[in-house]
This record gives structure tokens, sequence and C-alpha cells, in this order.
């Protein structure tokens, strides 16, 4: 045991450290869970109850659980925007229009493991406490800064790379069953590491200088690193048996705010009026929220073999309006047309997400094979988006969705269970009309917004994404079934 755990310590801090973006989530988690389309609220039993539910770490006892799930995300983004047609003599709007379309650029995210780490102890077989870590279910996409034949890609200004990101969820939990018929859980955990993201701003001020809109000269790489996040959070969960087929979950996950330091990094321009520039300070503070989360489970269980389980789970995601970032006295020095000094002001990224909802229904069969068991699992669940499509980019591609899980396990004995699932997630097809988009380039030299601007995320969006996962759980003794 002590070289089982040294080396899922090990996988769980390599993997942690480049595999998983902050907050926002693909999908539900855990690679049993998962088998089951997510429906493990009320029939959670295991240590994946510290993410679903903890009243349901009574039924672990003493145990150990390592898995691991590798999301295979892909999207691809074609971008449109309106052209509005001039007089070629005066710069007037005519009135007439047509829609521009882009090359469509693809993006994927690397094969890194995503995983949960957690134990669990049995003070009295009513009595247990658990402690672990995990990693949301993200996509860490990186997208083209160019196109092939060399110009500029058209998503630059929404996104280039998620890479470098690295956040973990780590909690510990008490789960106590004071009757036969009810369980309790609670625990605190805390959301920590770094999110760093990679995009293009634009220097160009219509008001200032003579260029374009997009003209790809006024471009400034930008990279913008959050470091130390700690954000508290806690859940609490109930298990209710009213008679033996019958078992009802539900569990409420707290909401949580980042509110960190940060690191920007930029290059500055190619045009001519800022030659002899340079950027003088990089720190800043980045706050944003992340939503609280109800779950609501009905697991029957006609039989010892046979468990299927029905669950409902509500997101407030209404809570991450936007993502504020405020500059430590970053300054622009020495451009032409601008004072000596330019002070870079507060930038507010709008992201006007809505409360999302999914239905699961998933469960699974016991069978015996001579001297081995095997558990069957698959599972279903919708999910809506918490992204209206005016607000949808690259940077988070969330979408209305079915996954299709399925799953199953080997025990060897009564101590040893391995792990194995396939999930795959049907995210619909998204159209953004030029019309309806609201997300705009950032500007952070900008002195007076121009009359017209154009949005950066109206367009095509497709996604396509399979999750494969292993796991394994050790049990230290058989855990006491409620009498």
């Amino acid at each position: 045991m002590r070289t089982i755990t040294l080396a899922a310590v090990t996988v769980v801090l390599l993997a942690t450290d480049t595999a998983n973006a902050a907050g926002l989530y693909f999908s539900d988690r855990g690679v049993r869970p998962m088998a089951r389309g997510g429906a493990f609220v009320a029939g959670a039993d295991d240590l994946g109850a510290i993410y679903y539910n903890p009243a349901g770490l009574v039924d672990a006892g003493t145990q150990f659980l390592l898995d691991a799930s590798w999301l295979r995300f892909s999207g691809s983004f074609q971008r449109k925007i309106r052209v509005q047609g001039s007089d070629p003599n005066t710069g007037a709007p005519v009135g007439s229009s047509f829609i521009q379309t882009y090359e469509k650029v693809e993006g994927s995210s690397p094969v890194l493991p995503i995983p949960t780490l957690a134990g669990s102890y049995a003070i009295r077989p009513n009595l247990v406490v658990a402690g672990g870590v995990y990693a949301p279910y993200s996509a860490i996409t990186s997208y083209p800064e160019k196109l092939p034949n060399g110009q500029p890609a058209p998503q630059r200004y929404s996104l280039l790379t998620l890479d470098g990101s690295a956040l973990a969820i780590g909690g510990i939990w008490l789960a106590y069953r004071p009757t036969q018929r009810i369980q309790v859980g609670a625990g605190p955990t805390v959301l920590a590491g770094t999110f760093q993201s990679e995009v293009y701003f634009s220097a160009c001020v219509p008001d200032r200088f003579l260029c374009a809109p997009e003209q790809p000269d006024y471009d400034t790489k930008g990279r913008l690193r959050v470091e130390d996040i700690v954000a508290p959070s806690g859940t609490l969960g109930l298990v209710v048996t009213p008679i033996d087929l019958l078992r009802i979950g539900t569990s409420f996950q707290l909401p949580s705010t980042v509110d960190a330091p940060a690191k920007l990094q930029t290059r500055l321009p190619s045009a001519a009026v800022f030659d002899k520039a340079y950027i003088d300070g990089d720190s800043a503070r980045v706050r944003f929220q992340l939503p609280w989360i109800a779950r609501l489970g009905v697991e029957l269980r006609p039989s010892p073999a046979t468990r299927i389980e029905a669950a409902f789970v509500y997101e407030k995601w209404s809570l991450h309006e936007r993502i504020d970032v405020t500059p430590n006295r970053i300054s622009l020095r020495d451009v032409a047309l601008f004072p000596p000094e330019y002070r870079i002001g507060s930038i507010s990224l709008e992201r006007r997400f809505q409360d999302a909802w999914s239905m699961r229904i998933g469960g699974e069969q016991v069978l015996r094979l001579k001297r081995y068991r095997i558990d069957l699992r698959a599972g279903l669940s919708y999910e809506k988006s918490a992204v209206p499509p005016p607000y949808l980019s690259v940077l988070t591609l969330d979408m209305d969705k079915f996954l299709v899980g399925f799953g199953g396990s080997l025990h060897l004995g009564s101590r040893w269970r391995f792990d194995g699932t396939l999930a795959m997630l049907f995210p619909s097809r998204v159209d953004v009309s030029p019309d309806d988009a609201r997300l705009y380039k950032i500007n952070p030299v900008r002195a007076n917004k121009p009359p017209e601007d154009l949005p950066i995320n109206a367009g095509r969006y497709e996604v396509n994404a399979l999750l494969l996962g292993l796991g394994l759980r050790y049990q230290f003794g058989v855990p006491e079934a409620p009498h």
C-alpha cells in the first residue's frame, strides 16, 4: 500500500500541474459516476461522494480511491462579421451590408490525465472522515496564432491557449449515520492553483492613430497568469432511505469567489508609434465568482444487484457575470501621440452567464462470473448551457449537450475494484449572428470607443468530446451495513 500511495500522489501532482483550467467545467467528473451519466447523488457510496454527496461517505468505510480521466476535446470556430457599406468619397455609411466569413480555425486539448485522489477512515461504523483532492473536467484548449496563409487567426482576440493552467480542489469531509435511515455529511473545500491564458489585445485607437479596427500591426499579445488562487467553499449532503429499495439524496455546494494576484505580460505592437514605447509594471488583481450547485437524486434498488437513479442538478452560473482585472500601477510609457505616461485602467471581461440545469439517469448491474464480480454501468444526461449564445466564445465553449456513458468494474476479492469508463458528449452546434454577438476585443489604451466596433465572437461553433477513464479502489475491511 505504501507503493500504491506514493504512485498515486505522484500521478496527481504531475497531472494537476498542467491539466486543469479554472472553474468552468465541461462535464461532471469521476470514473464510476460518469459511467452512470452523472447520476450519482443518491447512490454515492464510495469516495466519489466527495464531489456528489458527502453523506454517502458513511458507506465507504476505510477506503482508498485513485482515478484519472482524459477529456479528448476539439472545437472549431468560423468567424463571421457584418461589413457595412460606405460611400468611397466621404466614408459615410450607405445602409447596405454583407456578411464576411473567415477561414475556420480548430483547437484541441493535450493528452493529460485529470485525477482524483481520496482516502477515508471509519472512526466508527457510523462515523467516517475523508480527505481528497480532485481536478475539474475542463478543456485546456489551444488555437493557432496564424492561419496557414500567414494571416492572423480570427479568434486571436478571444483565446490563443490556456496551457499552463493548474487548478485542483481539495477538502476534508465528515459523514455520520445517526439512524439506520439517515446519513449526513459536510466539509470545507478550497479551489487552489494558477490559471493562465494568452490572447491578443488591440491597441488601435482610431481617435489617436491612423489605424483600421483589427489592423495586425496594432495587435498586442498578452499573457495573464492568475497566481496563488485560494477560493474557499464547502459541500453538505443528506441521504434518506425511507424503505430498503428506495434511497433519496440531496447535496449543496457553496459558491466561491476567486480574488487573486496576477501577472500581465505583454508584447507591444509593431506599429511605428510604439517603437520607443515600453510597459512599466506587470502586477494586477483578478476577481470573479463561481456558482453554487444543488443536486437531488432518487435511486431505486429493487435487488442488491440492481441500482437505477434519476438525478437533477441546478447550477447558479448567473453569479458569473464578469471577470474584473484591476492593474496595479501598470503604465504605457513613451507612446507617440500619447502623454509620457499612460496609466492602464481596470478591465472588465463580460461573461453574462445564465443558470444551468441538467437531468441524468443511470444505473448499474452486478454480475457473477465464477469467482469474479463484475459491475456493468450505463447512463444518459442532458445539460443546458451556462453560456448564452451572444456571449459564447472559444474561451468558454459550453453548449447544450447530451452525454452517454458506459463502464464497469472488476472486483478482485472484497478489497480491490478496478474501474473503466467511456463517455461520449454530444454538444449542439451553435451559430452566433453578427447582430446578436456581444463580445468585443479588449483595448487597454482606448481613449474613446469608436462608433462602430466589430464583435469578435460571431460565427459557427462546433465541438467534439470523448471521455476515457480508469480507476482503482482499495477497501480496508468491509463497511458495516446499517441495521
